[in-house]
Order: C-alpha cells, then structure tokens, then sequence
C-alpha cells in the first residue's frame, strides 16, 4: 500500500519536473513512510513518483518506480494482488526472470507481454501507472471494485495523475475551483460520485477502467463489471458457495511479509471474518475494536467476547467526546474529499497502527453483498408505491413539489423530491439514502457557484437494469454508498495512519463466485445466506439488532462538541436536523477553505 503520482508532459514545464514532482511526493509521504522514489526520463516528457508502505519483500529489491532491465517499462504501483505467487510461476514456466519477491513485479512482466490485457488477471486491489519509454505511452489502471483511488487531470496534452486529489492540487497547476456536478452529488449523498471530484476539471479513473495515454490523447475503458444473471441455486448449496469462496478471499487476503490483524466491531461481517480467518491461519489473530461511555453506541464487551470465543489478542480503544476533539484537528488535516463518514476509520486505524501494526482485514462490504441494510427492503417497496402514485399525475407532481419545499423534516422533503420523478430503484435509493434533497442541494450550491445553472432534477439516477430490483439494490449500494465512501474513506483514513486495509468482502473472485446466486437467497433479510454459510458465527452475534460502526456523534455535537463544529450559513427553509446534515455542511466548508486559500 503505497502512494503514487506522475506528470506526463510532451512540451511545456519541462524545466520544471522536479520541483512539481517532489511537491506531489511530499504531498503523498504519509501514504509511504518506508521509501521514496522518483523517476524522470530522459527527454523529460514522464515523471513518477512512489512513496512506499512495505507489505511484500521489504527489501530493497521492492523500490519504486520499479523497471524492467531493459529500462522500457516504469511502474509506480498502489495495492495488493493477492494470486502474484500464483502468476509469477506461470510467468516463469514462460521463461521470465524476476529479481524480488513483490507483486510490482509481476504487474511489469504481464504488462510487458500482454498490455492492457494484464489487468484481466490481476486479483486485488491496485491502481497503478506505466510509462513505455519508448512508445511514449502512459497506461493507468484502478482495481475492478474501486478499492484504491486514482485522480487525473489533463490539460492540453499534459497528463497529471495521483493517488489523492491533494497530490495533483500540490503541482499549483490545477484551477482551484468547484465542480457543480460533484458538489450537487456530496450534497445529495453525503459523498462526491465518481468520475467527479469536487474540483473543476479534475477527475477519478472509475471503478474497473484503465487509462491509455499517447500523445496527449486519452482512451478509457471498462475492463470489468459485476454480473448479477441469475442461476438456479437451493439454498444449501448457495451456503457452501459462499463458504469457499469468503475461505478463498480470506485466505488470499492474509498474503504479507508483515503480520496482519482484523478490524472487529462484534457484527456478523467482522466477526465472520474472524470465524473464518481461523481456517486458514494458525499463529494467533490481532484484533481492534473501538468502545464508548455511551451505552447505546458502546460494542466494546460483545467484541471482547467475540475476541475471546475466538482466541484472539484483543485491543480495545475506549473512545471519548474529549478524546474525539483531541483527535479531530488530525482528521481534519487528513481529508482529501469531505464526507459523512471517516472519522470512525481514522479513530480505529490509529489504533492499530500505535499497535504496530501494518495490515488489517475489515469486514466492509459484507451488507452490500447479503442485503444488510434496510435500503434492501424499503427501496424496492418506494419503487412499487411510486409507480402506483404515476396513475395520480399531475397530483403526485403537485404534492412532491409541495413536500419537498416545505416538509418539515428531512426525509419528508427527499420522499417530495422522489414523488417528482419517474420512480426507479436509483431514484428511490438515492431518496433513501440521500442527505439533501434536490432543491436544497440547488440553494446551498448556489452559494457556491452563482453564475452556474442548478442540475436537472435526477441528474445522475441511471438505474440498472437487473434480474430483481434487490439485485439493483445491491448495485447501487456498491457503486455508490460502498465506492464514494466507505472505501474512498478507508483508504484515505487508514493511509494517513500509515495502515493498510484489506477487504475480503471487497474481491472480484468472490462476488464472479456469488453474483450468480439468485437473490432471493443472497439477499434474505437478516443476511440469513452469510449466516447459514458461517455456522461458526455465535448466536448472540446473529441474534443481535444491526449496528452500523458508528460514533455517537449526535450526543457529542449537542454536548462537548456544541462549539467545535464551524457554523453554517443556511437558508432558513433547510433544516441542518439530524446531526449529519450540519456535519457534511461543516466538514465540506473547512475544506473548502483549505483548498481554496
């Protein structure tokens, strides 16, 4: 787990490569504590850099950028791949050398012999960059799942790309100013929705796409997406599907030179993790957990237990109102796009990284998978109720337009948003899940952006079209909620403490192995498949009410927090209730300021 970075640039800056190049490293060190590394070729048209975190081969052989011995090929790499053993074997059956023990090399050599095609093998998490030093090409590439970001900006024919949106901004080349397409989505979502940044004209590489560079020309393509076709499955031999293929991600994910521990909150994700991780580890598991004063959020005793049942060497952290200010200027200076969320991940990471630990397994993504959340049910029920109020038109129109301006409460005015529109599962879903509605998400981006025309309403709701609107449920969980912001702020939160977190949940094995299981088996209320596929999972772990992994940050911000958040200036019609209404608004205006000064 690495940072990365780069400048391509066939003409002007030139004379400057250096100085840019190092800003952009500098802005990337806490990525890479271990090692540093810059190339620059020799007509000066590439630069790269790698600020190393050191998993595999921690020897000197795994510096980067990293070459092939003909000095063709650079690589600046960021990620994992978990089968690399696996292809450096085929690879030398071929009759390739290889001179260190590193997963980097083997992306090399496959690029070398395949090109692009070199990403249909590679299981993990990555994005990487590759400069051909003699075609004068420049190929990116980010992992099937989105798991680690990758941000690029072009202009004219220079190309500038990096692992966080503060690397490419540190160059000073950029225009710092605000794109309304990814401010309208952080305010209707909480997150900003791939491709779009929130800075003008700078963009994230999607999920599952590479990059081809020649000549200042850009060419992106998909190279992978989920399929959710359905196959016939009972319920018993959906269970063992899922149990080999969790035992096989587990396994692949455990791959590391240093020691690995397991993020444990005493859900059934986290905790199946742990289950499972005792099939095919034998030197005892590290486990973190983070407590609280307050009873109703505090999970701390249930993942002692799980801990213990288990035998694991359990660290818990009891986290405080006084302790979260102590911390939050460090999360502040940590964030590269605002979100909702975060802090939690920063809190626990730094955790296991006092520990000394370097890697830890997290069981995000497992509610995406097996219907965890309520979005599971209430969307689909949204979607069925809205087509009925269709038959109502222009009524159902009038009274969206009348709840959504002055509904009192936040989800009354998002359900008057949903009643303006041709119901869908995106558009009940982002309903359901969304912060702001349309028109308050148009007031507040006016504020920021007064000379531009507000989106159109649904901008952005393209729903898939699935075998059953669950299935389209759990899509869209995973390319938004799971892609802009669980994962975006675990790899953000958890580099800065210099931590790498893996996601079994997260693999592209694993969901080609399950996507087929119909779902009104994988996506049972209850995540009954994941459940049925652990027998191990205790049953006062099943039995428990679902908790999110969460902060009591309502008490906090009423209490010991009342005055640290900065105020918001708001339009008196847009209440700031419940409490992450305030926060997104608060959080998005420090940044702002920090970016833009």
């Amino acid at each position: 787990m690495c940072g990365i970075a780069g400048i391509i640039t066939p003409s002007s800056y030139q004379d400057h490569l250096d100085i840019l190049i190092q800003r952009m490293q500098n802005a990337l060190q806490h990525r890479g504590p271990d090692d540093q590394g810059v190339y620059i070729s020799r007509d000066r048209q590439a630069a790269i850099t790698h600020t190393r975190l050191s998993i595999l081969d921690l020897s000197p052989a795994g510096h980067q950028p990293m070459s092939t011995t003909d000095g063709r090929y650079w690589i600046t790499f960021n990620g994992e791949i978990y089968n690399f053993w696996e292809l450096r074997r085929t690879l030398v059956s071929q009759g390739e050398q290889f001179h260190s023990q590193t997963d980097t090399e083997v992306i090399l050599k496959l690029y070398q012999r395949t090109g692009a095609g070199c990403v249909n093998h590679l299981r993990g998490m990555f994005a990487f960059a590759i400069w051909d030093d003699l075609e004068k090409t420049c190929f990116l590439a980010r992992d099937p799942l989105g798991i680690k970001p990758l941000y690029y900006w072009l202009a004219g024919s220079m190309l500038v790309f990096a692992s966080e949106l503060k690397s490419v901004l540190a160059t000073g080349l950029p225009t710092i100013s605000l794109s309304l397409e990814g401010l309208y989505g952080y305010l209707v979502s909480g997150s900003v929705p791939e491709p779009h940044t929130l800075i003008a004209g700078i963009h994230c590489l999607p999920a599952g796409h590479w990059l081809h560079w020649q000549a200042g020309h850009l060419t992106q393509s998909q190279y992978w997406q989920i399929n959710f076709t359905s196959e016939a499955s009972s319920i018993p031999e959906a269970a063992q599907k899922v149990r080999y293929a969790l035992i096989d991600s587990i396994k692949h994910h455990f791959v590391s030179d240093v020691p690995v521990g397991i993020f444990l909150s005493g859900g059934i994700d986290s905790t199946a993790i742990v289950a499972l991780s005792r099939q095919t580890q034998t030197r005892q598991l590290r486990t973190y957990s983070i407590a609280f004063e307050e009873p109703d959020w505090d999970e701390g005793e249930i993942a002692q237990k799980v801990a213990d049942t288990f035998g694991c060497d359990h660290t818990e952290y009891k986290m405080t109102a006084s302790l979260g200010r102590e911390l939050f200027p460090q999360f502040l200076a940590a964030i590269d796009q605002p979100s909702i969320d975060g802090f939690n991940t920063f809190c626990v990471s730094q955790i296991a990284r006092k520990d000394g630990t370097k890697v830890v397994l997290s069981g995000l993504g497992g509610d995406e998978l097996f219907g965890g959340y309520q979005s599971f049910q209430k969307v689909p029920q949204m979607v069925r109720l809205g087509k009925r109020f269709q038959a109502l038109q222009p009524i159902s129109t009038a009274v969206g337009m009348g709840l959504e301006y002055w509904g009192k409460s936040p989800r009354v005015k998002r359900l008057g948003d949903f009643l303006q529109q041709i119901p869908s599962s995106a558009v009940a879903y982002r309903s359901f899940r969304g912060i702001f509605s349309h028109w308050e998400a148009c007031a507040i981006a006016k504020r920021y952006l007064p000379d531009r025309m507000s989106p159109m309403r649904g901008s952005g709701n393209s729903s898939p079209n699935l075998p059953s609107l669950e299935d389209e449920v759990s899509l869209l969980e995973i390319s938004c909620y799971m892609h802009n912001q669980l994962l975006r702020d675990s790899d953000v939160m958890s580099m800065a403490c210099g931590l790498e977190v893996r996601v079994p949940f997260v693999d592209r094995v694993l969901i080609e192995a399950i996507a087929g299981i119909p779902s009104n088996i994988r996506l049972a209320p209850g995540k009954q498949l994941l459940i049925q596929a652990v027998p191990e999972l205790p049953s006062w772990v099943v039995n428990r009410p679902k908790r999110g992994f969460s902060f009591p940050f309502e008490q906090w911000m009423t209490g010991e927090w009342r005055d640290y958040l900065p105020d918001v200036d708001c339009d008196t019609n847009i209440p700031l209730k419940p409490w992450y209404r305030r926060w997104s608004l608060s959080i998005f205006q420090y940044w702002w300021e920090q970016v833009s000064t």
